[in-house]
């Protein structure tokens, strides 16, 4: 085999594994019922197509209750059950009028609650959790009625 073969061969190896960098990011949906899955098929309507300096990219499967940008830096879900740790008399951090559950053993997870839906929200170490979760403080708001 000659180094010119070689060499094509590999630029071109190089070539389609960047091609797949531009996939869709996987994320498993949640499955809200009744007025919650009605207030978060609203909220995707309203949420940003960049956020943090991050781009909105599609996700699998598709899903109305799921948005992803940065290629899988930032992730909501809207419509997950109640954080299981989080205790009734729990207290939290309000940024922008909706409070925010952060599990301690999950320090990138964060969970909007007292709302008609929780919306979980996964924040990569390349971005400011406190920018991304005041980004979506108003679309929360505007989409989903406080409930508590």
């Amino acid at each position: 085999m000659s180094l010119r073969f070689t060499r094509w061969t590999v630029c071109a190896c190089a070539l389609l594994i960047l091609a797949g960098c531009g996939s869709t990011v996987r994320v498993d949906p949640p499955t809200p019922e009744g007025a919650a899955a009605a207030a978060c098929t609203a909220l995707g309507g309203r949420l940003p197509q960049k956020l943090d300096g991050a781009a909105r990219v599609e996700s699998t499967p598709a899903s109305p209750y799921v948005a992803v940008w940065g290629e899988g830096e930032i992730a909501l879900r809207c419509g997950v059950p109640r954080p299981a740790t989080m205790t009734a008399t729990e207290e939290v951090p309000e940024l922008d009028g909706v409070a925010w559950f952060s599990d301690p053993a999950r320090p990138l997870l964060f969970t909007s609650i007292g709302r008609e839906a929780y919306v979980e929200v996964t924040v990569s170490r390349r971005h400011i959790p406190e920018n991304v979760l005041v980004d979506l403080a108003v679309p929360i708001k505007a989409a989903l009625p406080q409930t508590g």
